[in-house]
């Protein structure tokens, strides 16, 4: 029989994985909210699909879906404070950074390395997450610095993991 999954070895385990850190951005009328977000991936080329996964006590998630769209902005190296400012569920998160709107309406945070914007294309309850399926109508690369990275249960830079800085 195999053992059982407990959420503390769960979580051990996938911290063994790197991801990317974003912040989804949106528009609840005139204001701008958002959440860190290192649950992120592509999903489809044609058509250009991408998926994140805010989890059901985000009291930001519900006031942007029911906009229709959102912005992903890829964190850099550098935005460590970022993340602290949305990954917080209180406090000001926009005076942690400014920010500006696009043509197309997205919330784009100064300094990230790239963004996109995407209009809702499904939602699907998924656990204690929505998987939450977007369709890119914008994008652009800002800067070509590093990312920041999500790494055991901490933020980091990709110079900071390899193996000689360790």
């Amino acid at each position: 029989m195999l053992p059982s999954v407990n959420a503390r070895m769960f979580r051990t385990v996938l911290g063994q994985f790197a991801t990317g850190v974003t912040v989804i951005t949106g528009l609840d009328g005139e204001e701008r909210l958002g959440l860190a977000c290192q649950a992120f991936s592509s999903l489809s080329l044609d058509p250009p699909l991408v998926l994140f996964c805010p989890g059901h006590t985000s009291t930001s998630w519900p006031r942007i879906r029911r906009s229709g769209s959102f912005g992903v902005n890829v964190l850099a190296e550098d935005q460590r404070e970022v993340c602290e400012a949305f990954g917080s569920s209180s406090g000001r998160k926009f005076d942690a950074v400014g920010s500006r709107l696009t043509p197309g309406g997205t919330v784009v945070l100064d300094g990230v390395l790239a963004w996109l914007g995407c209009t809702i294309e499904a939602v699907h309850p998924s656990g204690d997450h929505d998987i939450v399926v977007g369709r890119v109508q914008e994008l652009r690369v800002e800067r070509p610095d590093g990312p920041l990275l999500y790494f055991r249960g901490g933020h980091d830079t990709p110079a900071a993991l390899a193996p000689s800085a360790r």
